[in-house]
């Protein structure tokens, strides 16, 4: 089961947040190594690889084409590296570019490999497959009757994909139900909004990000600017970013900025190349296109608004940026599970004009000089999932989780859940009461009437008991009250009404 769950938040998580942190940030740095620097080359090694590729061509069972086989050991050399560098091919390379952009023609769903199926991951609201009933945790086991296991996940993917307004034939398999069923969808060109916002009741505001896209803070401005329309004295704002694996750091740098005085440090990286040391402000040349400031539109009242950000394991990379630096200046309470800790900048070289490589280039530190790296962001009060406990939440792995993960500088504390076997069995046991649990329940609709973690969120801006996680010492506690396990106070935080 470890296994299994561990390969699905690879995919599901590492993946996505793989495009996270700096697809741009080739575009704040200047590209090329160092000048003057020059390594010689491991002559010996390369005449190897060169044996090896000859052998291949004359001795293999089949011909395999020269392009192939360069693209591979591009591919598998850049993999070695870390979860987060990868080649990108021309098909994944115009993939990469349609999901930062925020839209393709497809289903509208976020998928994973398990035990050779299909596993939906969650469907996109408001999308075909989210219409037509589609559910996380549903296995896709046929597509168009074309048996998915033998498959690979871009197979797969590809199958679905297609022209819009085309139909694809889903069958589905669901736990609990006695046969799988088929399910005709209707490929359209999907857009992904990337803010949603409502009043969860007078007063109160709810603002959830997904993902930071190209055009996230233009969105959340426009968002933001309705609430203010709706209400002109909002009294608290629940920023809300589970689930949300990354994407763009303008983006970030942006969402950031509107909530915290002008000018303040958002970011700062470290990394080998001098230009990957480096600084980011809430200032305009780093989040907007030159000659505007869509923050500028802004009341005033949303930098002293009283605010909570909710996070969760699955609140990666730019979300983590986010987050760690309202919580550094006190200017929101940061409530729900530690993070995915995706704490490093990719950088995308480009190699051809339909090819390149996106490799991890830096760390990032929060505005205090915090690593996150395989560490993620700590809650100032962690709240489950669910009052029953952290439901699909407990089985996510994190960063420290994956191979080859980049380590926290000198942080004994950036270890995986995986360490003593003791640790071990406790985990399995978690992961059993967990999936005995979700066989019954569905899961948490982010913003919607049931969701538990955005009403502790409200209890704590009225002052009311906030029931926290079971693995803490003490449940129920107030909000304002002494954190679990200490006698401090959570922080204040800046414009929150007494």
């Amino acid at each position: 089961m470890g296994k299994k769950l561990k390969n699905l938040g690879l995919v599901g998580i590492g993946m996505v947040a793989g495009i996270a942190a700096s697809v741009q940030f080739s575009a704040l740095a200047q590209k090329g190594a160092p000048s003057g620097i020059a390594a010689p080359l491991p002559l010996d090694e390369l005449r190897q690889l060169a044996d090896v590729y000859g052998l291949i061509k004359s001795d293999y069972v089949e011909p395999v084409a020269d392009k192939k086989l360069l693209s591979d050991a591009i591919a598998g050399m850049v993999a070695s590296l870390d979860p987060h560098s990868v080649y990108l091919d021309e098909k994944d390379f115009a993939e990469m570019r349609e999901t930062v952009a925020g839209k393709f023609v497809g289903v509208g769903v976020e998928v994973a490999m398990e035990d050779g199926y299909v596993k939906i991951v969650s469907p996109i609201e408001d999308t075909p497959a989210f219409k037509a009933g589609i559910k996380a945790g549903d296995l896709i086991t046929r597509i168009d009757n074309v048996p998915v296991k033998g498959l690979t996940l871009d197979e797969a993917i590809s199958r679905m994909r297609g022209e819009p307004h085309s139909k694809v034939m889903l069958t589905i398999a669901r736990r609990g139900a006695d046969t799988p069923w088929v399910v005709p969808v209707e490929r359209e060109e999907i857009r992904v909004a990337s803010v949603k916002a409502k009043l969860v009741e007078p007063g109160y505001a709810w603002l959830r990000i997904s993902q930071f896209q190209e055009e996230t803070v233009d969105e959340l401005v426009e968002k933001v600017r309705g609430l203010y329309a709706q209400n002109p004295n909002i009294k608290g704002l629940v920023l809300d970013l589970r689930n949300d694996p990354g994407g763009l750091l303008p983006s970030a740098i942006g969402v950031s900025a509107a909530f915290l005085p002008q000018n303040e440090v958002i970011v700062s990286t470290k990394g080998q190349l001098p230009e990957s040391n480096a600084t980011f402000y809430g200032r305009r040349d780093f989040y907007a296109k030159p000659g505007s400031d869509p923050l500028a539109k802004l009341p005033a009242a949303l930098k002293t608004v009283p605010m909570v950000v909710l996070v969760n394991t699955g609140s990666a990379s730019a979300s983590e940026i986010v987050a760690g630096a309202l919580q550094d200046y006190r200017r929101a309470i940061v409530m729900g599970s530690q993070t995915f800790g995706k704490g490093s900048v990719q950088t995308l070289r480009q190699l051809t004009e339909n090819t390149a490589v996106k490799l991890t280039t830096a760390r990032y530190y929060t505005p205090k000089g915090r690593s996150i790296q395989a560490r993620g962001i700590v809650p100032d009060l962690k709240v489950d999932e669910t009052a029953e406990g952290d439901g699909l939440n407990a089985l996510r792995v994190r960063e420290a989780d994956l191979d080859r993960h980049l380590s926290n500088e000198g942080d004994a504390k950036a270890v995986g859940k995986n360490g003593s076997v003791s640790a071990k069995r406790d985990e399995l046991e978690e992961e059993q009461r967990t999936l005995a649990m979700l066989k019954s329940a569905a899961p948490p609709e982010f913003g919607g009437k049931d969701d538990f973690q955005l009403a502790q969120a409200i209890k704590h801006f009225k002052g009311l008991p906030v029931k926290l996680a079971k693995a803490d010492p003490a449940d129920d506690a107030p909000a304002p009250a002494a954190l679990p396990g200490t006698e401090q106070k959570p922080p204040e935080v800046k414009g929150t009404k007494k």
